[in-house]
Order: structure tokens, then C-alpha cells, then sequence
């Protein structure tokens, strides 16, 4: 009888291995295109989506000091401010593997100046924490809202 249970947990601690290995190697990028260039060739880039990797890209000091800093930053364009103009724009950018932020773009905009305020904002940042697979540093896809009240 004990032989059957040493088999059976054999197969589960083998499948659980199998099963973490293959997550493990689900890695997810997303090919971001760019404008064509002055050759007018396409040029791409790739970068992972955060779930992907083993380590987050990071505003140096965290969430409270990237919040610090918007909100030091931010500049309520004068004519939204006053036209009672409020909402949060998305943007999307990429953290490369030095941590520099490229490539940002306005996912869901409010108003002209609002969503040139917050690409503005998001260009201004330091550099970030790069996102790690293992030790080896990745670009990745990121979004982050850039709120807008009065």
C-alpha cells in the first residue's frame, strides 16, 4: 500500500514541477511600432507586459514618491482649469532595460492640453528601476493615469 502512495506523490510533485516550468516560460511581450523614421522604414520595439516578468519596473522610492512627484510636476493647463475640465489620462510608455522611459503615448485622453500635461509629466521622470527576468534586466510595457481635478 505505501508503495501506491509514493507513486501517486511521486506524479503530483512531477506534474506541479512540469506545470511551474511551462508558466515559467509563458513570457508575454507586446511589439510596440514606432513612426516611421526620416528613412521611412517602420522601425519596432518589444517589451514585456508587466505580468510577464519577475520584478516590476519601479519609480525610484516607490508608488508614494512617484505620486510626490506628479503631483509637484503637474501644471493644470489654465483654460481646462477654468472650462471645469477634469478627468485622468492614460498613458503608456516603456521602461527600457536602463530604466530611461521611451515611446509614451496617450491611451485614453480628456482634452488636448490635459493629455500634453501628462505625457509632459511622464517624460520628466528619473530614470526607473528597470524590470528583471531573473537578473537580466527587460523593457516593459507600462500605464499609468495621470489624474486632472479641481
Amino acid at each position: 500500500m505505501p508503495k501506491y502512495y509514493a507513486t501517486g506523490a511521486l506524479l503530483i510533485a512531477l506534474s506541479l514541477i512540469s506545470t511551474f516550468v511551462i508558466c515559467a516560460q509563458d513570457r508575454r511581450q507586446v511589439t510596440y511600432n514606432i513612426n516611421p523614421t526620416l528613412s521611412g522604414a517602420n522601425c519596432q520595439i518589444q517589451a514585456y507586459v508587466p505580468e510577464s516578468v519577475d520584478v516590476q519596473p519601479r519609480f525610484p522610492g516607490g508608488d508614494a514618491a512617484m505620486l510626490k512627484f506628479i503631483n509637484k510636476e503637474r501644471h493644470y493647463p489654465y483654460d481646462a482649469f477654468q472650462m471645469g475640465i477634469e478627468g485622468r489620462v492614460l498613458c503608456s510608455f516603456i521602461v527600457t532595460d536602463e530604466g530611461e522611459i521611451c515611446h509614451i503615448e496617450v491611451v485614453r485622453g480628456v482634452e488636448p492640453s490635459l493629455d500634453e500635461e501628462a505625457v509632459r509629466i511622464i517624460s520628466a521622470m528619473p530614470r526607473w528601476e528597470a524590470g528583471k527576468i531573473g537578473h537580466d534586466a527587460v523593457p516593459v510595457y507600462c500605464m499609468l493615469a495621470i489624474p486632472f481635478r479641481r
